[in-house]
């Protein structure tokens, strides 16, 4: 009768840290998401920005790693070298797996169960290889070190982008002095340029109802990104569950 081995031991740790316990049956949020108002001003929030902002690293080493190893597995797949190559490229990839679903866990508030420790049938090395060449779950966390780190990217600009903007925007009140102390302007300028007839135009916001009008356009972009950050999460979350869950 042939034995049965894990050679995926992390992968039994249940979420409260003790050994052998089983794990929910799905993905499970840990914290409540705060109201939209108190939100921009929420740690929950802002660990998601951390999360959309920190993704791009871990995506460029995932996506590089997996595209080299899987390149070179398949380059080397009519030798020898080519299988251990790619059973290598599975058990990283549950590596980043892991790794994810911890970020998932700290920063998005959600409890990604891990998937079965990989089951190897057959003895020896070559018994090992051929267990994670079969591996359905450690390619499925290579599927998401690619098609994510596109995603990634977009999360990363569009994130940073509208969060700059929108609390640029809504301190102007408390920056607007600067332009009349530092610079020649009356207030932070618009636009500046001559028409055809040599005539200048120049728009500056320098009025009262001018400044609470940046301001306010401020505080509805920071209330929008809330939710354009929690749109962007949430694809990582299903992603999470999909590709890296059980």
């Amino acid at each position: 009768m042939s034995s049965i081995h894990s050679t995926e031991d992390w992968d039994r740790q249940a979420p409260g840290g003790s050994w052998g316990d089983p794990r929910p049956a799905g993905a499970r949020p840990t914290a409540r998401r705060p109201a939209a108002w108190r939100a921009p001003f929420s740690a929950y929030y802002y660990r998601e920005v951390g999360y959309a902002l920190s993704g791009l690293p871990v995506a460029i080493v995932g996506f590089s790693v997996s595209v080299v190893l899987f390149c070179f597995g398949l380059g080397t797949f009519v030798t020898v070298l080519g299988l251990p190559v790619l059973a290598f490229l599975t058990s990283t990839a549950r590596g980043f797996g892991r790794l994810e679903r911890a970020r998932v866990r700290g920063m998005l508030s959600l409890d990604v169960p891990g998937p079965e420790p990989v089951r190897q049938v057959r003895p020896g090395g070559w018994g090992s290889v051929t267990a994670r060449l079969a591996d359905a779950a450690g390619w499925k966390a290579v599927l998401y070190q690619v098609v994510m780190f596109p995603w990634a990217v977009f999360s990363f600009a569009v994130t940073l982008s509208f969060l700059l903007l929108g609390w640029v925007l809504a301190l102007y009140p408390a920056y607007h002095w600067v332009y009349r102390t530092y610079t020649p302007w009356n207030g932070l300028r618009m636009f500046d340029y001559r028409d055809d007839e040599g005539i200048r135009h120049v728009y500056e916001i320098q009025s009262v109802w001018q400044i609470a009008g940046v301001s306010l356009l401020g505080l509805l972009l920071v209330l929008l990104t809330v939710q354009l950050v929690r749109g962007l999460t949430n694809v990582n979350r299903v992603a999470a569950r999909g590709l890296l869950g059980r």
